[in-house]
């Protein structure tokens, strides 16, 4: 039986970061940027107006007040977009619209708020301070500056920038093509007459999600029969669109295990018994012309979940370029005792809360079974129990998988 961690430096060893490729700007959200990206121009570009209302020369409306408040001609406007170039005379005032250019010869916005409005002449009853209202060019980016390093995954806010500075396209490492296969003679799709002694395929439809919520492109293959045959004419088709294969169900010890007794005719992909509660019957290595990597994870639903974030996930990360491979985690105090099975690492599915008094605290959720999907559904993490631990006390410190904590995202491995 090997560890927890031995199976997962093996899988990780065995695959590398995807190739960078140049992309879209929107359809590189989520990906890792493979390149840093320097300004190529000053955000503002040009000194433009934070409000509507005019543009005037200070000392022409520094006496302004409510009590005496100073007139000034309106000489045109200035609409944000506007091309023409305008020229603001002394004793004068321009109506200028929020983001429209300042004029030349203007220092200050006066709000429309401190105006009674007017077109061609304004009632101006409150005095602006030097530069008011007035976004002065560069004050947010300067040309040459460096704004998103190599390695940063692109969330909606790099996304804004690197398009503010005019980027259309950037070199990133793209989403990995996870192809996701569910054996069993047993299982249905869901909306289908279930049948006597039949289940719905709910395996395929989590392990999909699963990948795309880790950043990948999921394709969910319709359950597999238990047929060898139909296996692996299933198996070579998916290959071409694959960078990664994704198995659950038929690597125990059953009569009509057909993914281990295929797979292990081909010598390249190694089963195991992991030291770990749920999910331990485990598969890892590669298929095909290619050396497509895949996993094979047990039928159970929890164990085919569990699985998946303790091994694949980490996995995933790699291929896109993020590191730290593995989930981050946090402690907790267990509010309620259980028990553990000695010599193996337990992931138990838990809530976790955080108090009034900001201390964090987990519960179980569910019963132990690797079966019961309502529990797992309920839970928000995965409570990890150390190998040498038979019984969780109530107010025990453990360490947490949190499963709904946003992705950072974390900086590219190279």
């Amino acid at each position: 039986m090997r560890t927890v961690d031995e199976h997962l430096a093996q899988a990780l060893a065995a695959v590398q970061q995807l190739p960078p490729f140049q992309q879209h700007l929107l359809d590189a959200h989520g990906c890792a940027l493979c390149e840093d990206v320097e300004a190529g121009l000053d955000l503002p570009s040009f000194d433009n107006s934070s409000m509507d209302g005019y543009a005037v020369r200070r000392q022409d409306v520094e006496t302004a007040s409510e009590g005496s408040p100073v007139v000034l001609p309106v000489s045109g406007d200035l609409p944000a977009g506007g091309v023409e170039a305008l020229a603001l005379a002394p004793g004068m005032a321009l109506r200028i619209m929020t983001g429209a250019p300042i004029p030349h010869g203007a220092d200050a916005v006066v709000p429309v708020e401190w105006t009674d409005g007017g077109v061609a002449k304004v009632s101006i009853t409150r005095a602006p301070g030097e530069r008011d209202y007035i976004r002065r060019r560069g004050e947010d980016v300067r040309t040459g500056q460096l704004l998103v390093r190599a390695g940063t995954r692109l969330d909606a806010r790099q996304i804004g920038l690197l398009a503010s500075v005019g980027r259309d396209v950037v070199w990133v490492r793209p989403r990995p093509r996870v192809v996701v296969l569910s054996t069993g003679s047993e299982l249905r799709e869901p909306g289908q007459p279930l049948g006597v002694g039949a289940i719905y395929d709910s395996n395929s439809f989590t392990l999909a999600a699963a990948a795309r919520e880790a950043g990948a492109i999921a394709y969910r293959v319709v359950g597999v029969p238990d047929d060898e045959r139909e296996f692996v004419r299933v198996l070579e088709d998916q290959l071409i669109r694959a960078d990664l294969v994704v198995t659950s169900g038929g690597v125990s010890v059953g009569a009509y295990d057909v993914v281990k007794a295929v797979l292990s005719r081909l010598g390249t992909v190694e089963f195991s018994t992991v030291a770990m509660q749920p999910g331990k019957p485990q598969g890892f290595g590669v298929v095909g012309e290619d050396a497509t990597p895949i996993f094979t994870l047990p039928g159970n639903p929890v164990s085919a979940y569990v699985s998946f974030q303790v091994f694949v996930r980490p996995v995933l990360r790699k291929m896109l370029g993020l590191a730290p491979h593995v989930a981050p985690t946090v402690t907790a105090t267990a509010t309620g005792g259980w028990t553990s099975p000695e010599g193996k690492r337990q992931y138990t599915r838990v809530h976790y809360s955080v108090g009034e008094d900001g201390r964090a605290h987990v519960a179980p959720v569910g019963g132990p079974g690797s079966h019961l999907v309502a529990g797992l559904a309920g839970a928000n993490a995965l409570a990890i129990v150390p190998e040498d631990v038979t019984q969780v006390a109530e107010g025990a410190t453990l360490d947490v998988m949190l499963l709904d904590a946003e992705d950072a995202g974390g900086q590219s491995s190279g």
